[in-house]
């Protein structure tokens, strides 16, 4: 243990988790781009998140983690920190393949809300993750983006209640009951993908407190 110490740290799992963010953040603007559309485009949209990148950058990270003896920060840390980006990426993905199954045509405007979260959610990601190269000296600055995934993830469960509360308002008739199911389904899978991105902000979180 004491060895490791004078031994040099591979750091390009930085590289890697600044990837793996900027994929998340551009996988959240697609679901946007999704959530907003009707039927134009639909299908090519969804398969640009069926082809998203998050996979493969997980796989680079988990076979360096494998092969690199010293790392710059805690194995542990290294694995939930891949895991939880990429569970984030996996959650609009899903999205995106039930609002295609469920053709559901216009979107409303809460679903287009929760949307926008995962879009700020992976926008404060690109701008935190980057910052862990040198985590003591960023510390400050990670932590005020850790607070505003927080803030969002909460904004998000207040939308989920609200929307839930009115969702069968007005519903008398069987095909308009099954849309506000189905709507209903999509606003509790980007509830879900908004705590995927808090779950970012808990793992950053545990690595302030060791490195910070």
């Amino acid at each position: 243990m004491v060895l490791s110490r004078f031994l040099p740290k591979d750091e390009q799992f930085f590289d890697f988790f600044t990837e793996a963010a900027a994929n998340a953040s551009e996988c959240a603007q697609v679901l946007a781009e999704v959530v907003d559309s009707s039927s134009e485009n639909l299908e090519r949209r969804v398969r640009r998140l069926r082809d998203h990148l998050g996979d493969d950058i997980s796989h680079r990270i988990f076979s360096a983690l494998r092969s690199t003896f010293v790392t710059p920060l805690d194995r542990d840390d290294i694995q939930h920190l891949t895991t939880s980006i990429d569970n984030f990426v996996d959650n609009l993905e899903e999205i995106g393949k039930r609002i295609l199954l469920y053709k559901l045509g216009e979107s409303t405007p809460v679903a287009r809300q929760l949307a926008q979260i995962l879009v700020e959610q992976g926008a404060l990601m690109v701008k935190a993750v980057p910052l862990l190269e040198r985590t003591a000296a960023n510390g400050q600055e990670i932590r005020k983006y850790v607070l505003e995934l927080h803030r969002l993830e909460n904004e998000g469960d207040d939308l989920l209640s609200n929307a839930l509360a009115g969702l069968y308002d007005g519903v008398t008739e069987v095909p308009s009951l099954i849309r506000a199911l189905r709507w209903g389904e999509i606003y509790g899978l980007l509830e879900d993908a908004s705590d995927a991105g808090e779950d970012v902000a808990d793992v950053l979180e545990g690595i302030l407190i060791t490195y910070a």
